[in-house]
């Protein structure tokens, strides 16, 4: 059976320049304002994802069933799939890409398998110190966008805690990405300063936008 493995990371300073330049268009940010439905904003978070990060070769698609990530090819770029059109889901698979260093992100899956639902509490305490910074990164990338995040556990039928302490790691994690205590992923960080500038006017995230009380 397989089991989670943690994953190596591209870091940099959340405050920090990006490899990249910024330059987003005055129209991205009325286009993002005026959409009305989840499937307008996944249409333009794959158009947006995939001219900011055109330069890495790698591509966000909608997937009809489980996320999945596909390493580039000679012939195609890397594919960052995610399930069945959720907006959520994409920004999760997002963040677990982030994470991801070069090395991984020439393995299927980016080398990250896990136990599914059904877990041992054994399994499922590994589960959750491996989601820690994933779902971290995920709730800085909703809020970003202006969406509400929500933990995912992913163990319905199977045993383990009621998620409280993993909710506690969650919430500390965030505000020691936003604080500088750690270093965020390259790739996570340039994300956000994308999306806020078409979202925000250009605000930062700050740590009173994320409340441990948010989670419950």
């Amino acid at each position: 059976m397989h089991q989670l493995q943690l994953q190596s990371e591209v870091i940099t300073s959340l405050h920090s320049t990006p490899d990249t330049p910024v330059y987003p268009a005055p129209v991205q940010h009325s286009a993002w304002m005026g959409l009305q439905t989840e499937a307008q904003q996944v249409e333009w978070l794959i158009l947006h994802f995939n001219r900011w990060f055109s330069h890495l070769n790698v591509t966000l698609i909608r997937g009809n069933a489980e996320p999945e990530y596909f390493p580039a090819t000679s012939d195609r770029p890397a594919r960052i799939q995610f399930a069945h059109g959720f907006f959520n889901s994409a920004l999760h698979e997002i963040s677990h890409w982030s994470i991801a260093g070069d090395k991984r992100r020439q393995l299927a899956d980016l080398g990250y398998w896990y136990t599914p639902d059904g877990r041992t509490a054994e399994q499922q305490q590994l589960f959750e110190q491996v989601e820690v910074k994933p779902q971290a990164i995920e709730w800085l990338f909703a809020t970003a966008f202006g969406r509400k995040f929500r933990v995912s556990l992913d163990n319905l039928t199977g045993e383990g805690s009621d998620g409280s302490a993993f909710k506690n790691n969650v919430h500390a994690q965030v505000q020691r990405y936003l604080n500088g205590q750690t270093k965020l992923p390259r790739d996570a960080r340039y994300f956000i300063a994308c999306v806020c500038a078409c979202t925000r006017d250009d605000r930062p995230l700050q740590s009173h936008e994320f409340r441990r009380e948010m989670l419950d």
